[in-house]
């Protein structure tokens, strides 16, 4: 049964939710008592697609504590699919204003992802652009190639106990990650931010405004990184399976 701020797209749950309903709900985890780590997935059209013909993936999106819609073309799909959320919640926004509430409630951060220093060099920005920040740890996202990298992360991470984890290890790893290890993590929530602190750390240039304006910070981010490219395939796929779900 999916109750009234749930809906669904071709079986994947997504919460029908803005931005300040998506933080008013992480504020609610984060001040609950449960034992295991909540999770948040945000999930884009490329995850979408792959959960079509990933049955584990599916179940994974399905069984998180908040799934938003990250990106502009969920909100499509759910106008051709005659569903009608509010507005996207990306990972990156989503992160960014939990950051800047963080302060003032006291929620420690760890960050985990990126190339190696990435995550140290977001949480530098991070401290400058919201002063009083905690930030109990950062880990790259290349420790799973590591002898002993699970293991020490792990460690790491039990030992921090924070109330914000954000992974950006990539979609979907870091999504099988977080609900591999939920019960391990000793975080509050956590939530996968794809490459956000490639950004955040200056690494990696957003969309200028007029792309987000226009819907088309998908592309892009495609167009000035011709290692995504291929992601457009997938982007048209995506919309094929849309439309044809449409016709039926």
């Amino acid at each position: 049964m999916w109750g009234e701020d749930l809906t669904q797209l071709l079986g994947l749950k997504i919460d029908k939710v803005d931005m300040p309903q998506a933080l008013s709900r992480i504020e609610g985890f984060l001040a609950g008592g449960q034992e295991e780590c909540c999770q948040v997935v945000t999930l884009n059209a490329e995850i979408f697609y792959q959960a079509q013909h990933d049955p584990a993936l599916q179940d994974v999106i399905n069984r998180a504590d908040l799934v938003t819609a990250d990106g502009n073309g969920i909100l499509w799909a759910g106008r051709q699919l005659g569903v009608d959320l509010p507005e996207r919640v990306t990972g990156i926004d989503l992160m960014l204003a939990l950051c800047r509430q963080a302060p003032s409630n006291g929620w420690r951060i760890f960050l985990l992802g990126g190339a190696p220093g990435v995550a140290r060099e977001a949480a530098e920005c991070l401290s400058k652009d919201f002063p009083g920040i905690e930030i109990c740890g950062q880990e790259h996202g290349f420790f799973l190639k590591e002898e002993g990298g699970p293991d020490r992360v792990l460690d790491q991470l039990q030992k921090a106990g924070p109330d914000l984890l954000f992974v950006a290890m990539g979609a979907p790893l870091q999504e099988f990650w977080i609900k591999e290890h939920q019960a391990e993590l000793k975080a509050k929530v956590a939530i996968g931010v794809g490459g956000s602190l490639d950004v955040i750390s200056g690494k990696v240039r957003r969309a200028p405004d007029i792309w987000q304006h226009l819907r088309l910070e998908w592309l892009w981010r495609s167009l000035s990184d011709i290692r995504r490219l291929g992601r457009l395939v997938k982007l048209l796929k995506f919309t094929l399976l849309i439309k044809k779900a449409k016709k039926k």
